[in-house]
């Protein structure tokens, strides 16, 4: 019987590291090209870093949406302060990893601009 409850006790605590894993923060890209110098296949390559990064961030966004779900289904008998609690650190997380993936977009853009006036002629007016 002991054998069986400990089982059953590492299998929830497996199963619960899986959904905690599930929802891992995304690793921001580094530092981007310098857009001035760069070359195109060095931006096509950060612009993939950018757009990997935001499919993870979207994906994490999910993720805690989904737990935080979760969370609140199982609680029967929370008091509205108690939601009101957990309504203000999902906002947080959400908010924090909206604005670094803002942050990291805004980043590449520079270096696009950057690069974009260097390598992109200008359309003469018709």
């Amino acid at each position: 019987m002991k054998l069986i409850v400990h089982a059953l006790l590492v299998t929830g605590a497996l199963g619960a590291a899986q959904v905690h894993a599930a929802c891992d923060y995304p690793v921001a890209p580094g530092k981007f090209p310098d857009g001035s110098v760069a070359s195109k296949d060095e931006m096509l390559a950060a612009k993939g870093q950018v757009v990997k990064y935001n499919d993870d961030m979207t994906k994490y966004l999910e993720c805690i949406k989904g737990e935080y779900d979760t969370k609140v289904a199982a609680q029967t008998d929370i008091k509205p302060d108690q939601k009101a609690d957990m309504d203000k650190k999902q906002a947080q997380k959400e908010e924090a990893a909206v604005k670094e993936v803002t942050d990291v977009t805004e980043r590449f853009n520079e270096q696009l601009r950057a690069w974009k006036s260097k390598n992109v002629p200008e359309k003469k007016a018709s």
